[in-house]
């Protein structure tokens, strides 16, 4: 009998089995119950870290002794546990510069190129004291007739009367009045006080016996020619007029307005005849990329212009752009 009730042996054994079914589902939760119970404070800050944008918890920091082994192979009593090399953790931003490779100059801008060649004494003539220095002046002149003369006929026309021009003035630089042609200034003061300077206007009768400031004002506007036929060689752009149209421009500003008619129509037309833009590019940089030789040939231009600017001043301060 239980609880009041009489069971045949059938019954009881049901009743038993129920009973020992309903008491494995009793304790099967409540063992789930307490595990929740144990977890749910990690579930919570699980949450909560979701919330705030981290994906997953941050697992405790590992042992000193294990991370150590693990990094350089020494364990926990071995003879020597002294690191071959220091740890990644132990190098500093320090020894592992992040150095950018600066990108070649091109071979042409070199102490061998020929820009490079032409450039380096055009700088050295600038002097910190503002004025220019004839010798070095003069030595840039010759690399940029080096340079030129094979790029075209045009230009060995053109530089032909500048090689003239230099050979006679590096004549007084080198010559027994040398004390007096060191620089654009004191050839100027000297010049004037010795009464050597012509009149404005007057052309002389033997070229060889021109003033040392005439003759360089006359390679002062050569030079600026120079300076934006080049500039304009390493500027223009794609489909614009080609390197026969903007030497001609560069003719036009520079050094027609001092040409006599005759010589302003010889010199447009052949100026015309110059060869492409990328022709002259392969000449002055061969080897080179267009663009590279776009980018030497208008720094070249860029030093040209500092010159020409840096003499400009100084004929006007001492009254010498009248001279021819």
């Amino acid at each position: 009998m239980v609880m009041g009730v009489s069971m045949t042996s059938p019954a009881l054994g049901r009743w038993f089995c129920h009973a020992i079914l309903f008491t494995i589902f009793t304790l099967f939760l409540l063992y789930t119950s307490v595990r929740l119970f144990n977890e749910w404070p990690l579930v919570l800050q699980a949450q909560r870290a979701q919330q705030s944008g981290l994906r997953e918890l941050k697992p405790p920091p590992p042992s000193p002794v294990l991370t150590t082994a693990l990094l350089t192979g020494c364990t926990p009593g071995a003879h020597s546990c002294t690191p071959e090399e220091p740890l990644p953790s132990q190098i500093g931003p320090e020894l592992k510069p992040n150095v950018v490779p600066e990108k070649e100059e091109p071979p042409c801008l070199g102490p061998q190129g020929v820009l490079g060649r032409m450039v380096s004494p055009f700088l050295a003539c600038m002097s910190p004291e503002g004025d220019v220095e004839l010798s070095p002046y003069l030595a840039g002149w010759r690399e940029l007739l080096r340079f030129l003369t094979p790029l075209s006929s045009v230009f060995a026309f053109a530089t032909s009367e500048a090689f003239i021009k230099v050979t006679a003035l590096e004549a007084r630089v080198h010559g027994p009045n040398a004390a007096h042609y060191v620089s654009l200034a004191t050839m100027a003061m000297w010049e004037r006080q010795a009464g050597l300077l012509e009149q404005p206007g007057t052309v002389p009768r033997d070229p060889a016996g021109s003033s040392g400031s005439r003759t360089l004002l006359l390679l002062h506007r050569a030079l600026r020619w120079s300076q934006l036929c080049l500039h304009g060689v390493a500027t223009g752009t794609l489909g614009g007029p080609d390197a026969g149209v903007q030497c001609g421009a560069a003719y036009s500003t520079a050094l027609a307005p001092h040409h006599p008619w005759l010589i302003r129509q010889a010199a447009r037309l052949a100026i015309l005849a110059l060869p492409s833009r990328s022709r002259l590019l392969q000449l002055t940089c061969p080897g080179t990329g267009e663009a590279d030789a776009r980018v030497a040939l208008a720094r070249a231009a860029r030093v040209l212009e500092d010159v020409y600017s840096r003499t400009q001043d100084l004929l006007a301060s001492h009254g010498l752009l009248q001279l021819a």
